[in-house]
């Protein structure tokens, strides 16, 4: 079977399954962070767990790059800067970043992570890298490629803005949640998680390909049922929560 049939299988199962978790997280919240409890098996270090899950991410989307059989250039290594640069992060530095007492992450939260980083990694680089069939040195100019990437920095700079105000929160040795008022967090509850979708529509329109369209969607099942129940959480915990702020869109939801 040739690999172009296999990859637009994988593409469609992986587009199905995204609309099954889609629907799952809103009854069931992943288990970890503040969502964590008993029940779901054996568990690893959070930190552990971070670097497990994403570090399959940057090697399999530089391994696409290496095998590739396109000519390298502008758009090409813009694509491959933008892709590592979130994803060492998000593998490497974050973890080590995190405040707070040594939470525990469950096995099976990881495994999943790590499948979803897998298949993402695979359908993406291997779309950029070869069976684009290449992106010529005019696509620089274009518009979908401008306002993608445009979008993409954003949401990369409220991603790591958002995160940073979480982690200032709390001083060395303390644990716990408490309410944040930094810019983004005055309106919604998770502007992290609008970072980051905000990255990866980017990223589908910048690569105008269905595997990033296809990641964005899994982005949103991932992130939109965790928003809310977030939002919620926090209004259960603090009685004092800010009634106006919304679970993820200022002023809108």
């Amino acid at each position: 079977m040739k690999e172009t049939t296999v990859f637009n299988i994988l593409l469609i199962a992986w587009f199905a399954l995204g609309v099954v978790v889609l629907i799952a997280l809103f009854f069931i919240a992943a288990p970890y962070g503040r969502h964590v409890r008993k029940g779901w098996g054996y568990s690893v270090g959070s930190k552990l767990g971070w670097i497990l899950m994403e570090a399959a991410s940057p090697v399999v989307f530089a391994v696409c790059f290496f095998i590739g059989d396109i000519r390298l250039n502008a758009p090409t290594l813009i694509f491959l800067f933008l892709w590592e640069a979130h994803y060492i992060h998000r593998a490497f530095i974050y973890p080590f970043s995190l405040r707070g007492e040594a939470r525990r992450m469950p096995l099976s939260v990881v495994s999943f992570g790590l499948m979803f980083n897998l298949v993402n990694a695979y359908l993406n680089g291997r779309w950029v890298f070869t069976l684009s069939g290449g992106y010529a040195d005019s696509w620089l100019s274009d518009p979908r490629f401008i306002v993608g990437v445009l979008m993409f920095i954003t949401g990369y700079v409220i991603n790591r803005e958002s995160d940073l105000a979480l982690r200032d929160l709390r001083k060395p040795g303390e644990s716990g949640y408490k309410i944040s008022g930094h810019r983004l967090y005055r309106w919604v509850s998770s502007p992290n998680y609008l970072g980051e979708m905000t990255i990866w529509v980017g990223w589908a329109l910048a690569t105008w390909s269905l595997a990033g369209l296809v990641f964005a969607f899994w982005t949103v099942a991932n992130l939109l049922p965790r928003a809310r129940a977030n939002h919620a959480w926090y209004r259960r915990t603090f009685p004092d929560y800010p009634p106006e702020r919304k679970a993820l869109l200022p002023g809108i939801w």
